[in-house]
């Protein structure tokens, strides 16, 4: 990558309050490598010109640190992560951080494998498997300080798969844009059944881009009853907050 690409991801990452070392810069050069790569023979990102990337998938990803003090965060599971969004860049930046990457497809668990081999990524690790099904093992349930996702799906449902992962007083973040505020009625609702309450929705426009983001900010407060998230498929074709509607008419 030309010296122009390191200087802008060093500027932006500068912008956010984040000063990337020439090793972390590499490790951004190299998992950007490999995506353009591997996106050739399997579908990973839309995103792949150098100073997009940059933009919508890397500085996206760590926009998280204008809502949430990353130093205090020790533990972190990625939920639905895809090509390694945002979870590959938060450990590339906050080294310290113990990452579990969760995605249902097999493929791209072993190629975001290979990123974290490649960057010598330490304390992080790719899960295969569905959320309803993880949540329910002892090792994961309640283990995280925060859980994250970007994921394209329905706030509630995102509520139901990931507050059974973190911990009382853990924090759940959603990466949302404008369309968030079709999904809110009834979703505080659906958190008060899962033990969390809704903190707050901080929204701003990506630094260069026409993107605006809203983070959604959901604290755990006590303990997830056992039997959320529900068996596999109900999260999503029945969201908690659509039940309650429904049951109201």
């Amino acid at each position: 990558m030309d010296k122009k690409w390191r200087e802008t991801l060093f500027c932006r990452a500068n912008d956010l309050g984040i000063i990337l070392s020439e090793r972390q810069i590499d490790q951004f050069e190299k998992y950007l490598q490999l995506l353009v790569e591997k996106n050739k023979v399997m579908n990973l990102t839309a995103i792949t010109e150098p100073y997009d990337v940059i933009e919508k998938h890397f500085i996206d990803s760590l926009s998280i640190v204008k809502v949430v003090p990353m130093e205090e965060i020790h533990t972190v599971l990625d939920l639905g992560t895809g090509a390694g969004f945002p979870g590959i860049p938060l450990k590339i930046a906050f080294p310290h951080l113990k990452i579990t990457l969760l995605d249902s497809l097999n493929k791209r668990i072993k190629f975001l494998n290979e990123v974290i081999e490649a960057l010598e990524l330490g304390q992080i690790e790719g899960i295969h498997g569905r959320a309803e099904d993880i949540a329910k093992k002892e090792e994961y349930r309640e283990q995280y300080d925060l859980c994250v996702s970007r994921a394209v799906a329905n706030l509630s449902t995102l509520g139901e798969y990931c507050v059974p992962f973190i911990h009382i007083g853990g924090l759940f973040v959603a990466y949302k844009g404008e369309k968030v505020d079709e999904e809110m009625q009834g979703v505080r609702k659906a958190f008060d059944v899962l033990g969390a309450e809704l903190e707050k929705v901080e929204q701003f426009r990506l630094p260069y881009t026409d993107i605006d983001r809203k983070m959604v900010l959901v604290r755990k407060i006590r303990k997830t009853p056992k039997k959320y998230p529900r068996k596999a498929g109900l999260p999503s074709k029945e969201p908690l907050f659509a039940r309650k509607i429904s049951t109201k008419k």
